[in-house]
């Protein structure tokens, strides 16, 4: 795969060059809750800016349906690294229209600009290759180079991430390269003891990289939403917790495999709980009750992990050489369940253990959660791509940058 410094030792100079960032940023409104990803891309942009090219970057952000929709303009993400950067960036209010080349045609060397959401274009997201590469066409037309910097999206098949790069000269840039370093630390030749934490909503998420690192793994520690499902598959009552009966096959085999193969499988020992979801915007009192997890009440739902499942899940990570982490363990948005969540990324703070945070919610845990983000080894800009990277699936956005 071809870096960024060997682009920029060939020279950039006055070359336009479109970056393929991922500015996904959470929004509240046109406020942005959470700029990591935009901090994550700017020593790429900076790196080629400084060095004179007319920098293009282009991101998705959302899930529109192929057509423009306001709710999703990447404006205040083009604003925020205007401010990250120190210099002005300019916003092309289309994808490879009038706005985005008259916009590319008016930098200087070392301009940037931002070209609007990238699926307001249905071409990017298409399922049909035609179409798909109708697009990457259209985009390859402003720009003479390309860096592949977006590392959330490298797990999806769309024009910007797996076309676009093989009509233009490529290469990776500083995250990209960073991310895929600190994932073969998890798959090659990994520092043991070596555990893992998974959380989140759904068991039916976390299937292929459970598989995969029953493998690889010497502990697993389970707490969200999924880790109800493992309840119930030992035979506890669950009350009006999240679950799904669907996977309780699936779960009772890992638990065997695991059991085989010497992985030990650690689940909550007790759990908070409350007879009705918290209200996420008001933040208002919801009074939990902490039970052991084989006593949930009939109607009572599991909302986080208990005191004890704190200073257990801590005792299991204490002694760890390596720990990766993906997915709150429970309702962290509130204050009631928040402790599970921050005792996890305590313990990895104390831990003197290569420790990684796998993107998505666990990094804005952390972030909202008020942690120093160098107090981890690595918190991945990309929760989805990680984990389809640990499930050893080929992502198609290094694929093509390998070529």
């Amino acid at each position: 795969m071809k870096t960024i410094d060997e682009l920029l030792g060939e020279g950039v100079e006055g070359k336009r060059v479109f970056v393929r960032a991922d500015l996904n940023v959470p929004l509240d409104g046109t406020t942005i809750t959470d700029d990591g990803r935009i901090r994550a891309v700017v020593p790429t942009v900076k790196a080629l800016a400084d060095a004179g090219a007319r920098v293009v970057v282009a991101s998705h952000l959302g899930r529109p349906k192929g057509a423009p929709d306001p709710a999703f303009s990447l404006a205040p993400a083009a604003a925020r690294l205007g401010e990250l950067l120190g210099a002005e960036v300019a916003f092309a209010t289309d994808t490879v229209g009038e706005s985005a080349r008259s916009t590319v045609a008016g930098l200087a060397d070392g301009e940037v600009a931002v070209i609007e959401n990238l699926r307001f274009n249905a071409g990017e997201t298409s399922k049909d290759d035609a179409e798909r590469d109708a697009f990457a066409e259209q985009l390859a037309a402003l720009a003479d180079l390309y860096v592949g910097d977006g590392f959330g999206a490298v797990h999806r098949k769309h024009a910007s991430v797996y076309d676009l790069p093989g009509k233009l000269p490529h290469a990776a840039g500083y995250l990209i390269a960073t991310e895929v370093g600190v994932l073969k630390k998890l798959t090659e030749d990994v520092r043991r003891p070596y555990a893992v934490v998974l959380g989140g909503a759904k068991v039916s998420d976390k299937l292929g990289v459970i598989d995969h690192l029953l493998e690889k793994a010497d502990r697993i520690l389970v707490g969200g939403g999924m880790a109800y499902t493992f309840l119930k598959a030992q035979g506890h009552e669950v009350g009006i917790s999240l679950l799904q009966e669907d996977q309780i096959p699936a779960v009772l085999d890992y638990l065997k495999r695991a059991e085989e193969k010497g992985v030990e499988f650690v689940l909550p020992v007790d759990v908070l709980v409350s007879p009705s979801f918290p209200d996420l915007k008001t933040k208002a009192p919801s009074n939990p009750t902490t039970v052991a997890a084989d006593a949930i009440p009939a109607d009572q739902e599991g909302l986080d992990i208990g005191p004890e499942t704190r200073k257990l899940y801590a005792s299991k990570l204490a002694d760890a050489a390596t720990v990766f982490w993906n997915g709150p363990m429970g309702v962290f948005e509130h204050p009631d369940y928040a402790e599970g969540t921050r005792a996890v990324a305590q313990a990895l703070v104390d831990s003197p253990a290569f420790t990684v945070v796998g993107g998505g919610d666990s990094a804005a845990a952390v972030r909202i959660l008020g942690f120093d983000e160098n107090a981890f080894g690595h918190i991945s800009t990309g929760g989805g791509a990680s984990l389809e990277y640990l499930e050893g699936k080929q992502l198609p956005g290094l694929v093509a940058l390998e070529k």
